[in-house]
């Protein structure tokens, strides 16, 4: 091949390539999006709490494992990362119980132990299905706690049902966002099917919120939960943690910021 026709045809193999990279990103962003779907079962018995089974208005079954706190506290509900599990919160049931704070954690749609496949929306439904089986539960209040992606099922949730408070771990102003810092060179706002926008949402939250942050965090940049939480809407705090990132940040300092917020808050019922 003479060095002319190589010096025409190397943009084509480079726009062909590149067409490739964003065709198997399209079609592959689910799984990278929800990356716990699909896992290994749920031991059994469950690690903490008790197994129950949560009904969608669509028709799923969601794996569910709940901790039963004092009538006159409020209970916390828990909307995980894409990765994670129900059954890795047992650290954090057992540092609410011994306040007297119930503790329900969902597993959604197509993760261990639930019915269906995950989507935005049917993500946000099970948040909704969830507010609504534990508020027929528990005797007082409910507190939603987002952590990561979990955060935007949060707060779509606060938005729409009477929590009387949200704490939002590792905060995003959308899936949309981080995406696009992870991937610049993609064309993300036309391929991204989840966007999950809590930026359009959080004004909605009139409810008390606490923000907590790693200064670290190198999977949804603090600056992005900082966007966020000055578009919230007061009453709100902000804690920073400076030698936290994304996956450790959970410590003895964050559970007791997280129960010393819930006991500050007056439970009132749903």
């Amino acid at each position: 091949m003479s060095l002319t026709r190589y010096l025409l045809i190397l943009p084509l193999l480079a726009v062909i390539a590149y067409m490739a990279i964003v065709a198997l990103v399209y079609l592959s962003q689910r799984s990278l999006l929800y990356p716990g779907a699909g896992a290994a079962p749920l031991p059994e018995p469950a690690t903490w709490g008790e197994t129950v089974q949560i009904k969608t208005p669509d028709g799923e079954l969601l794996h569910a494992l709940y901790s039963q706190g004092d009538s006159d506290k409020p209970c916390v509900l828990l909307f995980f990362g894409n990765g994670d599990r129900v059954d890795n919160y047992a650290f954090l049931a057992r540092a609410l119980a011994t306040r007297g704070i119930g503790l329900l954690a969902i597993s959604y749609r197509g993760y261990p132990g639930s019915t269906g496949s995950p989507s935005e929306r049917g993500l946000l439904t099970d948040g909704i299905a969830a507010f609504d089986w534990v508020s027929a539960q528990a005797g007082s209040g409910i507190v939603v706690l987002g952590r990561s992606l979990g955060t935007g099922v949060a707060v779509h949730t606060a938005a729409n049902r009477p929590a009387v408070g949200v704490i939002l771990v590792s905060p995003y102003l959308s899936v949309l966002s981080v995406a696009q810092t992870h991937y610049p060179f993609l064309p993300v706002a036309v391929l991204l099917r989840d966007r999950f926008r809590s930026d359009l949402n959080i004004a909605k939250v009139t409810q008390p919120k606490l923000f907590l942050h790693g200064r670290l965090d190198d999977s949804i940049p603090l600056s992005s939960g900082e966007a966020l939480y000055r578009l919230a809407l007061e009453p709100k705090r902000m804690v920073i943690y400076d030698g936290a990132g994304h996956n450790d940040i959970f410590n003895e300092n964050m559970v007791g910021d997280v129960i010393r917020f819930v006991e500050a808050l007056k439970a009132t019922g749903p």
